[in-house]
């Protein structure tokens, strides 16, 4: 790990526990998260700090995978710290694709906003399951193309798109003959209409999660990302390094919550001494402190496999079912160590629960990515008996 990730990761840290953290008790948050207002007075203040999108450096490249854990982890000590330093899901890993596959020209126009922290992005590609539509199977996509002239014409619908309410810019993917296709839009698109904002147990997104109408959409056809029939190609460039970074910033929180939980349990007396001279309670933030570290350790080998080239599917299927299951299990503990506190909004304990819960379904479900490794080990079985 090189200085330039451990200097910024200590100025992102600041800047969360001292300037991000107050806002979580702001009023400015509606029912699904914090409000365009309040995300973009914090994008401001982080600008002026220096840590606004510290993935990316001035000349347009990245960070390492391995740097990148590093800061991000930081930017998760707060559920706004990600939409603060503009580090959050799914803009970070939309400014990841369009960084690897955009043509300069699109670049100048859908990605330099978001890098500025602008605008928020949304990213096309869920389908309502009642439906048959594409989610853990992204094969099943519904949504179709076609070209008309020099515009692409695409109808569909979308279900569980985060942040489309409030996006200005837009990945939407659809289906060809050719097969898959991904295309930059402006939003918002009197084509593109939000049928409903869904309610769900997390609170951290702005714009919530969406379910999305597409009628006749029109995109020119140079606003095709890449060429028809590649958007699954695409679609891989940014599934493990996004899976990945879902880990980093939420082992943020879960770190956050668990320092919550350690306060509480020295403060808190009970039965003649603090809770955490209690065995229960005292093994439960031990049980805590080993999983954040397994999490870490396996956050870091998956990045270091993205950073050999590789699309680390396989590693990044690991780290996301073994972390999310990790985590989840860390902030139940901490709201079991806190009793009625853990359960109330005192605190931000009760919301990483939510949080994390829902991390363990978003982008692909625990028993998706073991049903893969399952297949793979098949696979290597069959090969060794050949």
């Amino acid at each position: 790990m090189t200085d330039r990730a451990h200097a910024m990761a200590a100025r992102v840290e600041t800047f969360v526990r001292e300037v991000v953290i107050p806002y979580e008790k702001d009023s400015r948050r509606d029912h699904h998260g914090p409000t365009d207002e309040l995300v973009m007075e914090m994008r401001g203040k982080a600008r002026e700090a220096g840590v606004l999108t510290p993935h990316i450096l001035a000349d347009g490249s990245h960070l390492t995978q391995g740097e990148t854990a590093i800061v991000l982890r930081k930017t998760g000590l707060s559920p706004l710290g990600p939409l603060a330093c503009n580090t959050a899901a799914p803009d970070e890993g939309n400014m990841y694709l369009l960084g690897k596959v955009a043509s300069p020209e699109q670049k100048s126009r859908f990605l330099e906003p978001l890098v500025r922290g602008e605008a928020r992005s949304a990213f096309f590609m869920t389908e309502p399951a009642e439906e048959d539509g594409a989610g853990s199977d992204p094969s099943m996509m519904r949504t179709t193309c076609r070209l008309d002239g020099n515009h692409w014409v695409i109808n569909g619908r979308k279900k569980f798109i985060t942040g489309a309410q409030g996006a200005k810019v837009g990945i939407v993917m659809a289906k060809s003959d050719d097969g898959a296709c991904m295309f930059l839009v402006e939003l918002p698109d009197p084509a593109i209409r939000i049928a409903r904002v869904l309610d769900t147990i997390d609170s951290s997104m702005p714009g919530g999660h969406a379910e999305i109408d597409l009628v006749d959409l029109r995109v020119p056809a140079d606003q095709m990302l890449g060429a028809s029939g590649e958007g699954f190609k695409y679609a891989q460039v940014r599934l493990s390094p996004a899976r990945l970074s879902h880990c980093m910033r939420w082992h943020g929180v879960a770190t956050r919550a668990h320092e919550i939980a350690t306060d509480y349990a020295n403060r808190r007396h009970a039965f003649g001494k603090p809770l955490v001279d209690h065995e229960g309670v005292g093994f439960m933030l031990a049980d805590n402190l080993i999983e954040l570290k397994q999490a870490e350790l396996m956050i870091d080998w998956c990045a270091g496999v993205l950073d050999t080239g590789s699309l680390a599917t396989v590693e990044s299927s690991m780290a996301k079912a073994a972390v999310a299951d990790a985590l989840f299990r860390v902030a139940d503990r901490c709201v079991q160590v806190m009793g009625g506190n853990g359960v109330s909004g005192d605190t931000i304990v009760e919301q990483a629960f939510r949080e994390i819960r829902a991390f363990r379904v978003y982008d692909g479900p625990t028993e998706v990515h073991k049903w893969s490794l399952a297949k793979k080990i098949k696979r290597d079985w069959k090969a060794a008996q050949a």
